[in-house]
C-alpha cells in the first residue's frame, strides 16, 4: 500500500512540475505589448529627408533639426493639422498620423523646403 501512495504522489508531482513549465513557457494571452510605430525624418541641409515617407496609420513620425539654423514643420492643410515652433540644431518635433490621407508640409522659414507624409 505504501508502494501505491508513493507512486500516485510521484505521478501527481510530475503532473503538477509539466503543467507548471507548460504555463511558464505559454504566451501571456491578451497581453498586447506591441508599441505604436515611430520613425524620424531628419531635417539636414535645407531638406527634408526622406522628402516622401509612407508609414502605418497610427505611426508618430519625429523631425530632427540636424542643421545650424532653425527650421519648422508646417502642415500645408487649412486648418493646420500640425505646426512645430522653429527648432534649433537637434531639437525634435512629432506628431502621429492617426488617418489614412497625404500631408504635405513645408518649412514656414524656408518655403521651398516641403515633404509628404503618405498615412495608410
Amino acid at each position: 500500500m505504501k508502494t501505491r501512495r508513493a507512486w500516485i504522489a510521484g505521478l501527481t508531482t510530475a503532473v503538477i512540475v509539466a503543467l507548471g513549465l507548460l504555463l511558464a513557457g505559454s504566451p501571456k494571452v491578451g497581453a498586447n505589448t506591441q508599441q505604436p510605430a515611430t520613425t524620424e525624418v531628419k531635417i539636414d541641409n535645407f531638406s527634408f529627408t526622406p522628402a516622401v515617407l509612407t508609414v502605418p496609420v497610427g505611426t508618430t513620425v519625429t523631425w530632427t533639426n540636424r542643421d545650424d539654423i532653425p527650421h519648422t514643420v508646417v502642415s500645408a492643410d487649412d486648418p493646420k493639422m500640425f505646426k512645430s515652433k522653429a527648432m534649433d540644431t537637434d531639437e525634435k518635433f512629432s506628431y502621429t498620423f492617426a488617418k489614412p490621407g497625404r500631408y504635405s508640409y513645408f518649412c514656414s522659414v524656408h518655403p521651398k523646403m516641403t515633404g509628404t507624409i503618405i498615412a495608410q
